[in-house]
Order: structure tokens, then sequence, then C-alpha cells
């Protein structure tokens, strides 16, 4: 729901009733995964997508009956793929997706509306809703700030600190998933499925060394929802106009700003540092530093002869084989890229790729799956998160 929050506020603002059906569960090779949305207002607009095409259809219908009044405020739906009817309503692409269908009414729903004020605002908060259960619970839900503070209810007061605090633990890793908690907020007896939904500010992207093949990586960046940062130390190049679509400019020695951003809190495990520079000067200290944080790419530019050497140089500077395993160098995909738009479509492949833990490799004449399960999410309430 959180992923189309934007349109849902301004419904609100307007105090417009819709119905949105949510990605709860996936199996299979289904193409959206748990968060993604579809939602339909009163005048039969339609926003967001389910499935990319596959059942919006017969999902749309239901968010139309939910909103109507004719059936349930609130369902649990499931689609998957049909090889009796190849034309019936299905995923043709072979997986099941589970659905929360709900009605939402802006006037009785605060904590809804507070948490898509904050998601369309770029603000930190989860939502918890009951994905689940008892069919008098399905969709109640608590929505979580980053303090832990909440408001809302699932109907029992010990419920909600554990939903609150399960909440809070995904808010903290900017997931979204589902986890299990017990009916009465124990770590047992009757469970309760959860769908956490977490808003948080985009990744960053940092972006160092201001050349040409920085501006292209500047806007693919930007295409894939990064906040994107470039840092350089010398101010004829490091302006604004030369790099019209990031998001800042930073002139300053690349390790300085790292280290400057990292004190202040501001680099975490969904951060990907590119160095693009390949001057020993810059990038040494830069990637002496950047290898000792938890974050999620450190890739760097260079021949393969440049990378050689960097490596003992920055074996020199005390870096461990296990530090060094984790640069990405020469950066980016074998694409055969030759330009700096197909060299930073090959570094941002790289980076989707090591996030979702795909090989790279073409998917014609492969026998593995196109959309790979990612890591469970779904856990009850005493066991160590995925």
């Amino acid at each position: 729901m959180l992923d189309i929050a934007e349109e849902l506020h301004r419904w609100c603002e307007r105090g417009l009733p819709f119905a949105v059906a949510t990605v709860v569960a996936v199996a299979g090779s289904a193409p959206r995964q748990p968060g993604a949305a579809l939602a339909v207002d009163g005048e039969g607009t339609a926003v967001g997508s389910v499935s990319g095409g596959c059942v919006e259809g017969a999902v749309y219908e239901l968010c139309r009956e939910a909103l109507s009044g004719d059936g349930p405020a609130t369902v649990r739906a499931r689609f998957g793929y049909s090889e009796e009817d190849a034309f019936a309503v299905g995923l043709t692409c072979g997986g099941v997706i589970d659905l929360l269908v709900q009605r939402v009414d802006p006037a009785a729903r605060p904590e809804l509306v507070h948490a898509l004020a904050a998601a369309s605002g770029g603000g930190t908060a989860a939502v918890a809703r009951i994905a689940e259960g008892p069919e008098e619970l399905l969709g109640r839900a608590v929505l979580v700030g980053p303090d832990g503070r909440h408001e809302g209810s699932l109907g029992d007061a010990e419920r909600d600190r554990t939903a609150a605090g399960e909440a809070l633990a995904m808010l903290a890793a900017g997931r979204t998933g589902t986890v299990e908690i017990g009916a009465d907020g124990s770590r047992c007896g009757v469970p309760l499925t959860l769908l956490v939904e977490s808003s948080v500010p985009p990744p960053r992207l940092l972006v160092f060394g201001a050349i040409d093949f920085a501006a292209a990586l500047v806007r693919a960046g930007k295409f894939l929802g990064y906040r994107v940062t470039v840092c350089d130390a010398r101010p004829v190049f490091a302006t604004g106009r030369r790099f019209p679509d990031a998001d800042e400019v930073v002139v300053d020695w690349p390790h300085r700003y790292l280290e400057a951003e990292t004190r202040a809190g501001r680099i975490d495990g969904r951060t990907a540092v590119c160095v693009l520079t390949h001057d020993a000067k810059f990038d040494i200290p830069l990637l002496e530093r950047a290898l000792r944080l938890p974050v999620a790419y450190v890739g760097a530019m260079g021949s393969r002869r440049t990378h050689l050497q960097r490596l003992d140089r920055l074996r020199e500077s005390g870096l461990k084989d296990l530090d060094l395993a984790r640069l990405h160098s020469p950066i980016g995909l074998d694409l055969g890229a030759r330009t700096p738009e197909e060299t930073a479509l090959s570094i941002a492949a790289e980076i989707v790729a090591h996030r979702h833990g795909g090989t790279g490799a073409p998917l014609t004449g492969a026998h593995t799956p196109i959309h790979p399960a990612p890591p469970a999410t779904a856990r009850r309430i005493g066991t160590p998160a995925a």
C-alpha cells in the first residue's frame, strides 16, 4: 500500500473512501512482492498494480465490491495459474499471490492516513496490518514511528506492543514482509500473520569522481530510485551545471566527505558507493574507509592492471582479503559497454544483481527461476530474522 502512498494520500486529503488490494504473500514466479498494491476510488479510478497485468481486472472488481458495500469490507483472495483453463483468471507466469483487499474510510482510519502521509512525504514509518487470522481482525493496523511510538490498534494492548516491536525492527532494516505473532501478543498460541510495510527515505548512491561517466550514472541511479550525490575535490568539475540530475554536488576530498557522512549517521546498509576517479590519491583513502563500512555495494572503475595495483595499496593500508572481497572492480557487469551511458547501465545492473542475488547471466536458455524467492521474511516471535 505504501508503494502508491502519494496518490492514496491525495484521496485521503479529499476524504474519499477507497479500496486497496495489497500483496501479502507470493509463491513461484510471481511478478510483484509483498507490499505491492492496487487501489480503486469511488469513481472507479485505479492506481498501482499487484501482478503486472495478469489479474488486475479481477482484483479491480474485488476492490469495487469492497468499496460498494455489496461484500465484506476486508477479505483475503488468492490468484494462481490454472493449467486446466488457459483463459481462466490467473497468473500466466505460473506464480501464486495472496491479497488482502480492504475498504479504507479516511475518517475512520487515522493510522492509515498518517502512514500514507509519512510515506508520500518521504518520511520514516511502518504500518502493520493483520493479513491472516480471524475474520473480525483482518485489516486492523498499527502505525509505528522511528521512535517506537504507535497509534491504531490490533484489538489488544499486548498484541499492539508486540506488533509495534516487530514493525520497528523491520523499519530499522527498511524491510517490507510478513511476521507471525501469537494472537494474544505472546510468543506462542494461535498465530496472526502481520504484513509490515516500511517507508524509509530513498537509499543513497554516492558517486565519487565528477567525470562524464558519473553524469550518466547519476541518471541511472535516479531512475532506480536512489538519492544521488556526486563528490569530487576539484571545484571546476564538481558543479551543479554539469550534474543537473544529482540531488547534491559536493566539493570535498572523497574520503573526508565519506567520514563526515558516516559520523552524521547518513550512511547505512542500503548505501551504494561508486568510485569513478581511478586516481590513486583519491581512490585509496576513500576505498580504505568504504570497505570498512557495512554499506550495500562498493565498486571502483579502472583497468585490470589498475585493480591489481589498487589491491596491493589497500593491503598496505591494513585491509584484509575479506575486506577486499567486497570490492567490485573493475566495476560493472560485462555488457561490452563503450559509451558513458552503456557503462552506467553496466554499473547499475551490477548494483541491482548484487542487491537481489542475481547472476547477471542471460535468462534465455537458463533453467533458474526468473523471480528467485527472496529471503524468508515470515517468522515467529523469538526466532532470528532472515
